[in-house]
């Protein structure tokens, strides 16, 4: 029998969670009393949006990500379902686009404005009228634009093609009907090629969701599963649910074989949900409990024993629901790889806690950052609806990447507000004051980095030692040119910080600017 270490190699063995302080939760937010089994909770670079107490109907809030502190009892809500809503998401593609399925049996999608809300939103601009009965649950395609999927307690998955003028759309692309109860949770493979659900009747199905087969079905008695999460490209779903003794337990299964799973894990013998939480840039998965304050994470791996257990955040505050940053709107600065929103209803408080990685160095840290999905689509509705399968598009989370620009990203065919429909966005006089604004950035971006390059060139011609080009990094032969060399890689060290402060500077100056140009645009 050959001997295994305890340990194992990992940059991520040493993670650790970290709340954020009083000032940076959110306060007096009146979290939903409702007792069915999802987040409540979703979460963009710009917003959180969080289901909430409503008399007559459903409502949910949308409070801009960095207003912080206490909530005013009267903040405005969007409320348009004449039932309980159930479940929200965010568009992957567009910040101020979210769905919200409820107890009346619709889907709707909301544009939210840019600026802050000033009043109730009530009219949503599309509504998916299809159900027999309430919709529990909401899916984003991850690849393809416009395109939604939704599954309710009629034992449904309808998907919606959203690229329509029609406001009301009352038939669906394609009605999946291969369920015989109530589907309790969604999953997309990478490429939105493959669907996995997670069923009342204690099965995991694997389906082509275009043609609505059955690939693989899983019929093992011992777990009885509540929630299933592909696991990015490994082709490997990871479930989480019930042993045949009651315990809370996770489950790992190979793609093309769900008979028997690779791993089962028994963890606690509470009775509260586990939420999966995957991240493919790290191939960390984070288990979170409904009804307590842990989140246990590991570090998945293609060979035995393929769960390695890491470390375990603990809380006094039991969580309601929770909700995930995406990989854009996480801080690399303080090398945070993953961040979440934690509802505690007991306190009426949003508790955000990022997971981060110890490091001592302040430079971007390339190794636990790699390309990433951005919010830009990979594919059209109508091309995914033909057969098209296509990856993500990958961006880089490193300072001052375009794509990770902070104003809004607007498609580069934008079509007049005179030929789309009303009420598309809120304010068509502010975007074109952000398109203004963000060319304007564009440009000064650009004579940046030829100064950069300039002063750099210019700094090579200088840097000389001994006739050998300090660009080059050759080693130094005696000690008086190794202490040369660090004396003008302290200089280099400190012209960059200049550099990057006099950025800040000229963000600072758009932020003011973009904050001008939405008050102006409010007074009209």
């Amino acid at each position: 029998m050959s001997w295994h270490p305890q340990y194992r190699s990992s940059k991520f063995r040493h993670v650790y969670g970290k709340p954020a302080s009083k000032e940076k939760c959110y306060d007096c937010v009146p979290i939903t009393c409702s007792v069915h089994d999802n987040h409540f909770c979703a979460v963009n670079p710009h917003f959180i949006a969080v289901v909430t107490e409503c008399a007559g109907g459903g409502a949910f809030l949308v409070i801009p990500i960095h207003q912080t502190g206490k909530l005013d009892p009267h903040y405005p809500r969007v409320c348009g379902h004449r039932g309980n809503v159930l479940d929200i998401k965010w568009s992957p593609f567009d910040d101020f686009v979210i769905a919200s399925c409820s107890e009346d049996a619709t889907v709707k999608i909301w544009d939210i404005p840019k600026h802050l809300l000033t009043r109730n939103i009530t009219s949503a601009r599309k509504e998916l009228l299809g159900h027999a009965r309430r919709v529990g649950l909401i899916e984003w395609h991850p690849t393809a634009s416009n395109i939604i999927f939704s599954t309710g307690y009629d034992y449904k998955i309808m998907i919606w093609n959203l690229d329509t003028k029609e406001p009301v759309i009352q038939n669906p692309v394609k009605t999946i009907s291969c369920h015989r109860d109530v589907i309790l949770s969604m999953s997309f493979n990478t490429d939105g090629s493959l669907l996995a659900t997670a069923c009342r009747d204690r099965k995991i199905r694997l389906v082509d969701p275009r043609s609505g087969v059955i690939l693989q079905e899983a019929s093992y008695k011992n777990h009885r599963v509540n929630k299933v999460l592909f696991l990015g490209n490994m082709k490997r779903l990871l479930s989480t649910g019930t042993s045949r003794w009651n315990n809370r337990q996770i489950a790992l299964w190979e793609q093309g074989d769900l008979s028997v799973p690779l791993v089962e894990e028994d963890l606690d013998g509470s009775s509260g949900l586990l939420f999966p939480f995957y991240d493919s840039d790290t191939h960390m998965l984070y288990v979170v409990s409904k009804g307590d304050g842990n989140i246990r994470y590991y570090e998945i791996s293609t060979e035995k024993p393929y769960l390695n257990y890491l470390m375990e955040y603990r809380s006094h505050l039991p969580q309601k629901g929770i909700g995930i940053m995406p990989k854009r709107g996480l801080d690399v600065s303080a090398c945070e790889i993953f961040r979440f929103y934690k509802l505690i209803p007991g306190k009426s408080l949003i508790e955000p806690v990022s997971m981060i990685v110890p490091r001592q160095s302040e430079s971007y840290q390339e190794d636990i950052y790699p390309m990433t999905a951005g919010a830009q689509p990979a594919l059209t509705a109508q091309e995914w609806l033909n057969g098209i399968n296509k990856g993500p598009v990958l961006v880089s989370l490193r300072p001052g990447s375009e794509i990770l620009n902070s104003l809004p990203q607007f498609p580069e065919k934008e079509p007049s507000p005179l030929s789309t429909e009303s009420n598309w966005y809120q304010g068509s006089t502010e975007r074109t004051a952000m398109k203004e604004i963000q060319k304007q950035s564009g440009i000064q971006e650009k004579r940046g980095q030829k100064k950069v390059e300039e002063r750099s060139q210019g700094d090579r011609q200088m840097q000389l030692s001994n006739g050998f080009d300090l660009f080059e990094c050759p080693p130094p032969k005696t000690e008086n040119e190794l202490l040369q060399m660090f004396y003008r890689q302290q200089e280099e060290i400190r012209k960059l910080r200049e550099l990057v402060n006099q950025r800040d500077i000229q963000v600072k100056q758009l932020e003011l600017e973009i904050k001008n140009i939405r008050m102006d645009s409010g007074r009209y």
